[in-house]
């Protein structure tokens, strides 16, 4: 943890004597977290637990899958660095003010890492807090908000966030505007859906205290395929191919198996049952987290459960498709215009009402009349005055009144 305090002017306005003691708290909460001990490490080990091999394992023999590490899934979760970090520490455009002009936070490229910094009194010569960029979540196709490991061994997020869409640092979400504050914890279901696996500390009463070392980024291949040590095992035995029981292939399981696989991070938070990164694929996802359908007179929203808006739709109701019907995990999709050939799959140009007027080129893009850019409500942004929700594509595929509606 990295701390610069500096010295304010004598004279400022009671409203300062408040972010003072803001600054006073953070560098109190900082200087616990310091002084805490470290938490006691394991004995050395495997690099990873029993029955997991890792990426490089299963990439070894399955170098046809290796565009996998260029998807959003993959680059869900990174080391904190130059390339990963996608906004800018330019002079000028690293500055975020807050909805109180005697606070602003700066972000810093320095020899020794990166940084986000609170400055207090708007200007040079006022007080300083600051903590290191340590890990990158999100892919940065929509944005990217950013964590910071304390002293102690938790995981806090940092206050200011990017936004890929109007290319800006604002608050993060989860954060008030205007608030000098670096404490808010990640657990461990926030980042089920954003890493391969990481262990708690044992015996720990923190919510946000992890062994550090056992942190896999990205979503890695045994989320999906499940452990892995058998099967990689069995295939360094050659000639002998191991057995398709020791590893799970998604596109076997039933139907329900398979849409749970993704629905344990795309239909929302839930209420979990069993630890973190427990969950095994082709095994009962309520046995993990309790994940209640909405009412039929709810509106999921387009962020919070994709799941739920897909299963309404009458193409889910009314056929066997399941999520990798239109997503191929293992490949990047930037193209929407691309899903339309699984839209043909069942569909014809000429069955659209709009084919009299536009012919066929409907064929180039089903995706953006039938599911729509929608404004999600579950990730919301607040600072300079304004917020910011980003735009998400919906999963429930219908007829929309017309193309507008993509700006719901």
């Amino acid at each position: 943890m990295t701390r610069r305090t500096g010295q304010a002017r004598a004279v400022r306005p009671a409203k300062l004597a408040a972010l003072a003691a803001s600054l006073l708290l953070a560098a109190a909460f900082a200087a616990t977290a310091q002084q805490a001990p470290a938490p006691p490490r394991p004995p050395a080990g495997p690099a990873g637990p029993a029955g997991f091999a890792g990426d490089a394992s299963c990439l070894s023999c399955h170098q046809g899958q290796s565009s996998y590490l260029t998807t959003a899934h993959h680059l869900t979760s990174r080391p904190a660095a130059r390339e990963s970090i996608a906004g800018s520490f330019a002079e000028g455009a690293n500055v975020v003010h807050t909805a109180n002009p005697e606070l602003v936070y700066r972000m810093e490229a320095r020899k020794d890492g990166f940084f986000q910094t609170a400055v207090l009194g708007g200007d040079e010569s006022g007080a300083t807090l600051s903590e290191r960029f340590d890990v990158v979540i999100g892919s940065g196709r929509k944005g990217q908000t950013y964590l910071y490991w304390s002293a102690a061994g938790e995981l806090f997020q940092l206050p200011i966030s990017y936004w890929t869409e109007p290319a800006r640092w604002t608050n993060s979400p989860g954060y008030e505007d205007g608030e000098l504050n670096f404490s808010r914890p990640i657990t461990g279901r926030c980042l089920e859906c954003h890493a391969g696996r990481i262990d708690p500390v044992p015996g720990s009463k923190a919510v946000n205290r992890f062994d550090r070392a056992s942190f896999v980024l990205g979503i890695s291949c045994e989320r999906c395929h499940g452990p892995g040590a058998e099967h990689a095992a069995l295939a360094a035995a050659r000639p002998a191919k191991p057995s398709a029981a020791t590893i799970v292939n998604p596109k076997r399981l039933p139907r329900g198996a398979q849409v749970d696989g993704c629905a344990i991070c795309h239909a929302g938070l839930g209420v979990p049952t069993a630890p973190p990164f427990s969950f095994v694929p082709g095994k009962r996802l309520d046995a993990h987290v309790r994940i209640d359908p909405p009412p039929a007179d709810a509106s999921p929203d387009v962020h919070g459960n994709q799941v739920a808006l897909l299963q309404r739709s009458r193409c889910y109701q009314a056929s066997s498709m399941t999520c990798s019907t239109c997503h191929d995990v293992h490949k990047p999709q930037r193209d929407a215009a691309a899903f339309s050939k699984a839209c043909l799959g069942c569909h014809t140009v000429e069955s659209c009402k709009l084919f009299p007027h536009k012919g066929a080129s409907l064929a180039a893009n089903c995706v953006d009349c039938h599911m729509p850019l929608m404004t999600s409500n579950a990730i919301v942004s607040v600072g300079e005055g304004r917020s910011f929700q980003p735009r998400v594509r919906t999963h429930w595929i219908k007829a929309y009144p017309a193309p507008s509606a993509a700006k719901d």
